[in-house]
């Protein structure tokens, strides 16, 4: 730093001033500092810093499932708010969603230096008398129903799931068929518990539930077994993925899309509009889940905590070529 203010002509509080940020220095004098670290190949001791000022810059993310689109975009949205905050992000995957888990990965976390800590819960965990999270941590966590305990951000996954049956519906069906996630997932669980809903409020006949697992592999099996339902005209998807399954089945055994069998899914990817036909779903704003996340994280550390409860962010039905009127056959 001494090095760096010689050459520069400045005090070193000045480069001291400089290298954190700090404001009361003109862009003359700045510019004067940055190209004088810049040839001496001075880097500011991150940790030192740190330790000055008790905070490492640095957010922790836990999750339980990298593999569903909705974990990693909303992992990928939270690392570029985190960014655009000046804050890096740590990534800590944990295998077994189990309490000694989960308190082994705060443990790791606060070794590796985190000034606060996101986790995306998408399993049913929070309800579980057995699992909490540690009280001295500040924490906001994404895709539960644990607001009463936690600051939760999540999608407004019932209001999307309904949108989706309604829109069936409305376009004539006397029922709606569901292909739904798996059954520890809490996003699943919302999604089939207003599918239910929507459908006992119109009075209509409740089919079985047919379960997958998020991927299209799980969702081409699915199609197996409603192909031989020959008064399934409607399916609403819990994701996309599933319903790409469920659209190869269906046209493999002769099921027109949307001649015979409407199809919607939920979550909008990006290749969703490339799907044949191009798919009607549900849309999430992955990006502002993240956002809120990281601005709830932040607000929580700056205030010493803050009030509990759960942010929902809307949804919004994308309407493509895969739903229609059911057949005529079927209103006879």
């Amino acid at each position: 730093m001494a090095d760096v203010a010689r050459l520069a002509g400045v005090s070193s509080q000045t480069v001291s001033r400089v290298s954190n940020g700090y404001e009361g220095v003109t862009e003359e004098t700045r510019q004067q500092v940055l190209a004088a670290m810049n040839e001496l190949g001075y880097r500011p001791n991150s940790a030192a810093r740190a330790l000055k000022r008790g905070e490492f810059r640095t957010i922790g993310v836990i999750t339980f499932n990298l593999s569903t689109t909705g974990n990693m975009r909303t992992l990928e949205a939270i690392a570029t708010s985190a960014a655009q905050e000046g804050y890096a992000v740590t990534l800590l995957p944990v295998a077994v969603p189990t309490q000694d888990e989960v308190r082994g990965a705060f443990s790791r976390l606060g070794e590796l230096a985190v000034d606060a800590v996101i986790v995306i819960m998408e399993v049913h965990l929070l309800d579980a008398a057995t699992i909490s999270l540690p009280p001295h941590v500040q924490v906001v966590v994404a895709d539960s129903d644990a607001g009463d305990r936690y600051t939760v951000v999540d999608t407004d996954q019932a209001g999307g799931a309904r949108a989706a049956v309604r829109h069936l519906l409305d376009l004539g069906h006397r029922t709606v068929w569901h292909l739904a996630g798996p059954e520890e997932s809490f996003a699943a669980q919302r999604r089939a518990d207003a599918w239910r809903a929507e459908l006992a409020g119109a009075g209509c006949v409740l089919p079985r539930v047919v379960r997958g697992d998020w991927s299209a592999e799980s969702g081409y099996r699915a199609g197996v077994q409603l192909a031989d339902e020959k008064d399934c005209t409607a399916v609403f998807a819990a994701n996309d993925q599933m319903a790409l399954g469920l659209l190869r089945a269906l046209h493999e055994r002769g099921r027109k899309i949307p001649d015979d069998v409407s199809v919607i899914g939920f979550d909008d990817i990006p290749e969703a509009g490339s799907f044949l036909p191009p798919l009607t779903t549900v849309h999430q704003d992955f990006a502002k889940v993240g956002r809120l996340c990281v601005e709830g994280v932040l607000r929580r550390m700056r205030h010493d905590g803050a009030e509990h409860g759960t942010t929902l962010v809307p949804t919004k039905l994308v309407v493509r070529d895969s739903t229609a009127p059911p057949p005529v056959a079927a209103d006879e």
